[in-house]
């Protein structure tokens, strides 16, 4: 009697894996771009019967010879072991009884109690039979017969690709295929099945009266692969069904066609080929939407249907990849996307060009030992729900990157003891639109553009050299000398637009605008580094604690003070315990730090017997000559907020530990230097572990009007995951905006997952912080062993992984 448990695991899958049955009584095929390898049987002109046996008996009259007790015959490659073997020499026919074993040269496994076969292996008749095939697919049935060696065909079969219970062999595998014939052909790689019943956990859920998959050698076959289904609000249902074309064993073509409820027919076709040395693919797509009202926002603005004023225009997209070694260290690729509107491949949900922000790049990239070379194009697609037209649209601000150069190089050897190294960086920017952001001023009432990205062009070469040695004393001091230097030259060409903002900012700030059509700079530094670790050794644990302090000796940073230069690569900058012992804690080139200064700090870690460990860092910075890079604006204000817009920064710190049950858990922060209050906080717990996982998150970062927060920032982002059963898994994340009151993102999940079969179903949603607007994704996907997948696109899926 099947058990209680198993009925409700059927029910349960039932509704997904029913629709799943229908798309598969159509032909079948995995889409993966491998040779296909031949199933026949081979047996080398020439070859050899070996035979041993514990009794052989020759019968002259009836020309038979008979094998009895630990029968073990090889034949070109395929081997067959029974208790009796009896040979006909006339009719050149084996029948083997007793544990009958046959491996195929290909590795193919038949088990039975009687096979009637040729001499050759390829014909014969099998009674209740039982096949193994190396990809562990399972075949078995009452009767069996094998012709030309090519074509087997199973009478009462059973086919699954689930592996049996050690423990149970007699219990129903997650998921068989019954039929009353299953005919294997070696040739054409197919297995049909004629009037079948598809199980699930042991209860019959559809019956299908004929259809044919690619047989589990194939890894390339022509035919239809298994469909999908996705939903989107403003695009309704949609059916998925790709047709794949295994043309050559180097190039394929997958065509894929989509109805969607609200908006019709979405076409897609996708091209890969390979080459000894690489490999490209061409994706396209497109749709005549039938419904573009469906894409108006709560203004009344139609953000997402195409170009602006012509909703009803035809949208498509055109992307390719591909990546080749021209030689062991050189390597070139590319990354491109081409659509007829920003939103297109995500709106969409076109695979592999569906993110928020895609870079379309073409590189040339070389490495050798310590030695690094980098030159791409680059173009960011921002694919955001707004209009072209909108002035805060960041899709249309974005430059284009031509080129952007990266050399690093490192000598084998080392120079006065110590190691030198070389920096290059170049980089010209063209944009045709002026990136702005209106913010508010420091007295919260006058606006102030902040020109992320001038309108025109820009370009900057940088080179830089460093030294450092390391010198460590009998006491275990360690003293690190370092001398570098660097030199920057600049181009710059900003059209009138450009000119009056950064003439509007320069006016609300107080400073100088004169914008440089050329530059020239340079920075030399000199610096010590000072750290003496010192081990505390206890009966259980052991402890280190390293004080540490840098002096870094400059001129000022010269062009600082106004907004006399461009900062493209420089914007993002967080000052926090990672970055507290950095030479320079710029993120980019377009700024580096000037003046004199000195980090102060310590470092520490802490390891247990009982396999705990721990960690901390702490410390300060201190301008103590010179001009204050971070405290003079530029043209984002990147040092604003930073804590080390003063002559004594903030405090920064961090401190952590991990369990060996798989709690972890860390708090990092920055805190004001005379009052000790927080300025930007994390807090992360986690727990990992069986049945389940668990984590939280807490981010504070305190109001910064000039970049348009005028409010203190909180969220708390909770995660879990547990383990129902050993298959079964429940799933769960929420990200909630403690300020503003609003649950930004939310999604449940379950998940199955056995060696044959993966379920998996997810609910997930997101809410504009500003309109409260909420959108809805659901998503499922089955994955049958052999059989395929079936469900909704995988970006839906991982929005809540």
């Amino acid at each position: 009697m099947r058990s209680h448990r198993q009925a409700g695991l059927a029910r349960l899958y039932g509704a997904s894996a029913l629709v799943c049955l229908f798309a598969c009584a159509v032909p079948l095929a995995p889409a993966l771009a491998q040779d296909v390898t031949d199933m026949a049987t081979n047996v080398p002109s020439g070859s050899q019967m070996l035979l041993a046996a514990d009794t052989l008996v020759y019968n002259n009259d009836d020309q038979t010879v008979t094998a009895v007790g630990a029968v073990q015959i090889d034949y070109g490659g395929n081997k067959l072991v029974a208790q009796r073997v009896v040979y006909n020499r006339n009719t050149k026919r084996m029948v083997a009884s007793g544990a009958v074993e046959i491996i195929n040269s290909d590795g193919t496994k038949i088990n039975s109690e009687h096979i009637d076969i040729t001499d050759d292996f390829a014909d014969g008749f099998v009674n209740a039979l039982r096949v193994e095939t190396p990809e562990k697919a399972y075949f078995a049935a009452e009767s069996a017969e094998r012709m030309g060696g090519v074509l087997t065909t199973f009478h009462n079969g059973v086919y699954t690709a689930c592996e049996p219970c050690e423990d149970k062999p007699d219990k129903a595998p997650t998921w068989r295929v019954k039929a009353r014939k299953i005919i294997w052909n070696g040739e054409k790689k197919t297995v049909r099945f004629e009037n079948a019943n598809f199980e699930f956990f042991g209860f019959p859920l559809a019956y299908l009266p004929a259809f044919e998959i690619a047989d589990p050698t194939v890894k390339r076959k022509s035919g239809f692969l298994i469909p999908g289904i996705n939903y989107k609000t403003d695009l309704g249902f949609g059916v998925k069904v790709p047709y794949y074309f295994a043309l050559s064993p180097t190039y394929d073509l997958t065509v894929t066609g989509t109805g969607y409820t609200k908006q019709g027919f979405l076409g897609e076709a996708e091209w890969r080929q390979r080459f000894n040395n690489g490999e490209y693919t061409l994706k396209m797509a497109g749709i005549r939407q039938e419904n573009p009202e469906e894409f108006i926002n709560s203004s009344g603005f139609n953000v997402d249907s195409g170009a602006d004023g012509d909703p009803n225009k035809f949208r498509g997209m055109m992307g390719t990849k591909g990546q080749f070694a021209i030689n062991p260290r050189w390597n070139f690729g590319w990354d491109v996307l081409l659509q007829s509107d920003k939103n297109f491949s995500r709106t969409y949900s076109i695979d592999g060009f569906s993110d928020v922000t895609h870079q379309s790049t073409i590189y040339l990239t070389g490495l050798d030992g310590r030695n690094y070379f980098d030159v791409r194009a680059m173009r960011f697609e921002v694919q955001e729900n707004t209009l072209a037209s909108d002035p805060s649209a960041r899709a249309a601000q974005q430059p284009w990157v031509l080129p952007s150069l990266d050399y690093a190089y490192i000598p084998d050897m080392s120079v006065a003891g110590g190691q030198l190294s070389f920096n290059v960086n170049a980089r010209v920017i063209s944009r045709d639109r002026l990136d702005q952001a209106f913010e508010t001023a420091y007295d919260d009432s006058t606006p102030v553009e902040r020109v992320r990205g001038i309108e025109g062009q820009s370009s900057r070469l940088t080179a830089e050299a460093e030294w450092k040695r390391t010198f460590t004393t009998d006491g275990g001091l360690q003293l690190t000398p370092l001398l570098a230097l660097r030199g920057d030259a600049g181009y710059v060409s900003a059209t009138s637009n450009s000119l009056a903002a950064i003439n509007e900012m320069a006016t609300n700030l107080g400073v100088d605008d004169n914008m440089r059509t050329s530059l020239s700079r340079y920075m030399a530094t000199a610096g010590l580094e000072m750290r003496w670790p010192v081990l505390f050794s206890m009966p259980s644990s052991s402890h280190i604690v390293e004080p540490m302090a840098q002096v870094f000796v400059r001129p000022n940073e010269q062009y600082v003070g106004g907004l006399a230069v461009p900062n493209e690569d420089a914007q993002s900058f967080v000052f926090d315990a990672s970055t507290l012992f950095e030479r320079d804690k710029f993120s980019g080139y377009d700024r580096m730090e000037g003046g004199t200064r000195a980090n102060v700090g310590f470092r520490y870690s802490g390891a247990y017997d009982n396999g705990w460990s721990t960690n901390a860092i702490f410390g300060q910075s201190y301008q103590l000559a010179g001009q204050n890079s971070f405290s003079a604006p530029d043209l984002v204000n990147v040092g604003a907020y930073s804590g080390l817009d003063k002559p004594t920064s903030d405090y920064v710190g961090l401190i952590g530990f991990n369990s060996p049950s798989g709690f972890s858990g860390s708090l990092s922060g920055r805190f004001d230097e005379q009052s000790f209050d927080v300025r930007r906080a994390e807090v992360k717990a986690a727990y990992s572990g069986l049945p389940i996982s668990l984590s939280a998150k807490y981010a504070f970062i305190q109001a910064q009007p000039l970049y348009g927060f005028t409010n203190d920032r909180h969220e708390v982002t909770l995660g879990a995951s547990t383990h129902l059963a050993e298959n079964w898994r429940v799933f769960g994340t929420g990200t909630y905006n403690l300020e503003q009151n609003v649950l930004v993102k939310d999604g449940v999940g379950f998940a199955y997952n056995d060696s044959c079969f993966t379920y998996l179903m997810t609910f997930s949603e997101s809410r504009d912080s500003i309109t409260k607007e909420v959108s809805q994704n659901v998503g499922f996907n089955l994955s049958f062993r052999t059989l395929g997948d079936f469900g909704t696109s995988q970006s839906s899926i991982d929005t809540i992984q």
